[in-house]
């Protein structure tokens, strides 16, 4: 059925329709977004906020993701974004004096936490060698000045690590929502 006028009459959404011309005003575009990835294990300090250096960029739309110094994700457009990351973690072999107690991997924002994090703890008796946390959340950017970075926080026995060599890759990644 090809549409040659709509004056007052409604669509019937279960008709196919031909149009012609340019149609504005519907859908959006989910730009600014990013994904980068790490490319080799990043040891992590011992109970301290460590920034995670995502450093091999899988796309960026509007060049808004430093992957070679701050590490961080700073659109020039305003609006909500979701924002997500995966990052494996690891304690190294899996014996009873290697093990984390706590892994927290979490966004801030300008600097301060924004409460989009994910946590594990382990108890005492659990050996825990490895681990993949998975926060996401939607953060409100203002399009000149916000950032986005991503960080961990690890308290293990051993020396934490930040793993991308078992095929679990650590990502990073945000998009523009349509609103």
């Amino acid at each position: 059925m090809a549409i040659t006028k709509i004056q007052s009459e409604s669509l019937n959404l279960a008709d196919t329709y031909d149009f012609t011309g340019t149609v504005t005003g519907a859908g959006g575009i989910n730009t600014p977004a990013f994904e980068a990835y790490l490319s080799s294990n990043q040891n992590i300090s011992q109970s301290t906020n460590t920034k995670i250096q995502f450093n091999t960029e899988v796309f960026d739309t509007a060049s808004a993701y430093d992957n070679s110094t701050n590490y961080r994700f700073q659109p020039q457009v305003a609006g909500k974004y979701f924002v997500y990351a995966s990052v494996n973690c690891s304690s190294g072999s899996n014996v009873d004096n290697n093990k984390m107690d706590v892994v927290n991997i979490f966004f801030q924002k300008n600097g301060s936490d924004t409460g989009k994090s994910q946590r594990f703890s382990t108890y005492t008796q659990k050996i825990m060698e490895r681990m993949v946390a998975s926060p996401s959340g939607i953060i409100t950017l203002n399009g000149s000045s916000d950032y986005i970075e991503a960080y961990a926080y690890i308290t293990s026995n051993t020396q934490a690590t930040l793993v991308t060599s078992t095929g679990i890759r650590c990502f990073f990644g945000a998009y523009k929502i349509i609103e």
